[in-house]
C-alpha cells in the first residue's frame, strides 16, 4: 500500500528518486493518490484477512501526515476489517497512531520496522535531514516495545567512507538491544545507486563531503551496489551481537515474519 508518492525526508541516498520509478513529478512535491482509501476498503472487503504493508517507496509518517492522517485512516479502515498491519518508517510520527496500533495488534498483528543508518544525531541530520533523529526513533522503539507492539530495525544503507565504522554499527546494535527489537534487517554493508539518485547523492556529496565523490567513481565507476569496503568485518560484528542477544538477523526469516498472518486473526470479527 502506498498512498503518497514522493517523499519529503530528503535522505541524500534514497532510490525511490531513481529514474526506474518514472517519478513524473519533482520528489519533493508529494502526490498524494486522494481515492487511496476508497480502493484499500475495496480490497479489504473481497479480500482474505493478510498482513498489509507500506513504506517502501514512501514513508507513511511524513510531516504531511500529521494534518492529511491518510496514513491514520488507513490503519482504521485495516482494523475495521481485521487484517495486520506492518510499516517502514524513519518518523516517530508513528507513535500518535498508538492506539490503533494496539488494537490492530490485539486482534491480528502489527509489526513496526524503523530505518537506522547512523547512532550520530549530527551526522543524520545530514543523511536524513527531513525527519526526526535518530536518538527520536529509538525513543519510539523503546515506547513501541513497552506498549506491546514488535519491531524490526532496517541497518541500512551503511555508506562507504561515511558511516561503515565498527563504532556505528555497535552502537546501533547497542540501541536495537536495548530497545528489545524482534530483529535486524541488514542486507549487505554498503548501499545501491541507479540513474537518478546516483545524481542526487554525488551531488550531497560535494556538498557535505568535498572530494568523496570522486572517491566513489574511482572506486565504484556506475556499480549498481557499492559495497563497505569493511563489509566483512562489520558483518561479523553485525552475525555475532544479534546471535548472542537472540535477534533475528537472517533477512529470509525475518522477510517470513512480517507477511505471517497469525491464525489467531481468522476469528475476528468486525467491529
Amino acid at each position: 500500500m502506498n498512498i503518497y508518492r514522493g517523499c519529503t525526508h530528503g535522505c541524500i541516498y534514497c532510490d525511490s528518486r531513481s529514474e526506474i520509478y518514472k517519478m513524473e513529478h519533482e520528489f519533493e512535491d508529494i502526490a498524494v493518490k486522494r481515492n487511496s482509501l476508497s480502493l484499500l476498503k475495496k480490497q479489504l472487503i473481497k479480500r482474505p484477512k493478510a498482513m498489509i504493508g507500506t513504506g517502501a517507496m514512501s514513508d507513511p509518517y511524513m510531516p504531511l501526515e500529521k494534518n492529511l492522517e491518510f496514513t491514520r485512516k488507513s490503519l482504521e479502515l485495516i482494523n475495521r476489517y481485521g487484517f495486520g498491519f506492518t510499516c517502514i518508517t524513519k518518523s516517530d510520527l508513528v507513535l500518535r497512531d498508538l492506539d490503533l496500533l494496539k488494537k490492530i495488534n490485539e486482534k491480528s498483528k502489527v509489526v513496526v520496522q524503523m530505518t537506522i543508518t547512523t547512532a550520530d544525531d549530527d551526522l543524520c541530520k545530514i543523511l536524513e535531514p527531513g525527519v526526526c533523529e535518530t536518538s527520536k526513533r529509538v525513543d519510539a522503539l523503546k515506547k513501541l516495545n513497552k506498549e506491546g507492539i514488535p519491531t524490526v530495525v532496517w541497518l541500512c544503507p551503511i555508506l562507504p567512507y561515511i558511516n561503515d565504522t565498527s563504532d556505528n554499527i555497535n552502537s546501533i546494535l547497542d540501541f536495537c538491544i536495548d530497545a528489545n527489537v524482534k530483529g535486524i534487517l541488514c542486507i549487505e554493508m554498503g548501499l545501491t545507486l541507479r540513474k537518478g539518485n546516483r545524481e542526487y547523492f554525488y551531488k550531497k556529496l560535494d556538498q557535505h563531503f568535498p572530494g568523496l565523490k570522486e572517491k566513489y567513481i574511482e572506486e565504484f565507476g556506475n556499480r549498481y551496489s557499492l559495497p563497505s569496503p569493511n563489509s566483512k568485518q562489520l558483518m561479523s560484528i553485525f552475525n555475532k551481537k544479534t546471535q548472542k542477544h537472540g535477534l533475528m538477523n537472517n533477512p529470509q526469516e525475518i522477510f517470513q515474519y512480517l507477511s505471517h498472518f497469525p491464525q489467531k486473526s481468522l476469528q475476528s470479527k468486525l467491529i
